[in-house]
């Protein structure tokens, strides 16, 4: 009896397998980046990364609220981020409007209210299944507070540094 169950529930997982391996090599999974992804691939992208930041909640910005590091990550972010998450007007350039998965614009859609240490990790380590690329190894540590520290300021920034940030174009 015992072993008719354990043979049922492997010939079910093989099944699954299976059926899972044929779908991704006819092409019945979508690859293409204009595709609206599948809600299970959905699920375990959300899933997986929302249990991946638990535990980066907790870091703290160790730079100090200056214009000068204000500056640097509004430079940072021109460089490196306003071709995706688009400038001060915040509208999508044609790279974000052709990306898989859309990212979000942030001067309407920001992450001023995320911890410090989640847009840190964000930055460094990037997140699988969208095109938000690793910095850890590009910029310095330093780099990526600076930028981390505009992007938790950037909807109420001091006037001097609010005139560089309206300078970003998409």
């Amino acid at each position: 009896m015992l072993k008719g169950v354990v043979l049922g529930i492997v010939l079910t997982l093989a099944i699954i397998v299976g059926a899972g391996y044929i779908a991704v090599k006819s092409g019945s999974l979508p690859a293409n980046a204009d595709a609206r992804p599948p809600k299970l691939e959905a699920w375990a992208a959300r899933t997986s990364l929302h249990a991946t930041l638990r535990g980066a909640a907790s870091a703290r910005n160790p730079l100090p609220l200056t214009n000068e590091n204000l500056l640097a990550g509004i430079k940072l972010y021109a460089q490196n981020c306003a071709v995706c998450h688009g400038g001060a007007a915040g509208k999508a350039t044609p790279i974000a409007k052709g990306l898989y998965q859309r990212p979000p614009q942030l001067a309407d859609d920001g992450v001023e209210d995320d911890p410090d240490g989640i847009t840190y990790w964000k930055l460094y380590h990037g997140i699988r299944w969208t095109g938000m690329p690793a910095f850890g190894h590009t910029l310095t540590q330093n780099q990526l507070w600076q930028l981390t520290l505009f992007l938790s300021k950037m909807d109420h920034l001091p006037p001097k540094v609010d005139v560089q940030w309206r300078r970003v174009k998409s």
